[in-house]
C-alpha cells in the first residue's frame, strides 16, 4: 500500500511538472512582437540558417523541427512541433525574441549566437517546416 501510494504522489508530481511547462505563455514584448525580419529568406540566410538549426537547436527540436530531437526526451519541457500552424503564426519577432532570449530549459542564444544576421536566418530556415 506504501509503495502504491508513494507511486501516486510521484507520477502526480511529474505531470503537475509537465501541465506547470505546457501552459506557461510566453509573453514576447510588443516591440520584438512588430520586429520585421531584416534578413531576406533568400539561398544563402536558409543555408546559413540550417547550418545555425544542425548545430544549436537540432539536439532538442529535432532536424526537421518535429520535436524530436535526441535530448528532447530528457527534458521537462516537451518540444513543439515547429510546423504547426501555432508555431508558424507567431511573427518573426517573436520567434527571433525566443531565440534570442530563451527561457526555462531553453537557453538564451545572445551570446551563443552572437550575429543577429545568424538569428535571423534561423527564422527563415523554421519558417520552411511549414506542412
Amino acid at each position: 500500500m506504501k509503495t502504491n501510494l508513494i507511486g501516486v504522489i510521484m507520477i502526480g508530481g511529474m505531470l503537475l511538472s509537465f501541465t506547470y511547462y505546457q501552459s506557461k505563455p510566453w509573453a514576447v514584448p510588443e516591440k520584438e512582437a512588430k520586429m520585421a525580419n531584416p534578413v531576406k529568406a533568400d539561398a544563402a540566410s536558409l543555408k546559413v540558417g540550417k547550418e545555425m538549426w544542425t548545430k544549436h537547436c537540432a539536439a532538442c527540436h529535432g532536424k526537421t523541427g518535429a520535436g524530436d530531437g535526441t535530448k528532447a526526451a530528457s527534458l521537462k519541457t516537451a518540444m513543439e512541433d515547429m510546423s504547426k500552424p501555432a508555431v508558424q503564426k507567431l511573427s518573426d519577432g517573436e520567434l527571433h525574441y525566443k531565440i534570442a532570449t530563451g527561457r526555462d530549459e531553453m537557453p538564451s542564444f545572445k551570446k551563443k549566437i552572437p550575429d543577429s544576421e545568424d538569428l535571423w536566418s534561423i527564422v527563415n530556415y523554421m519558417r520552411t517546416f511549414k506542412k
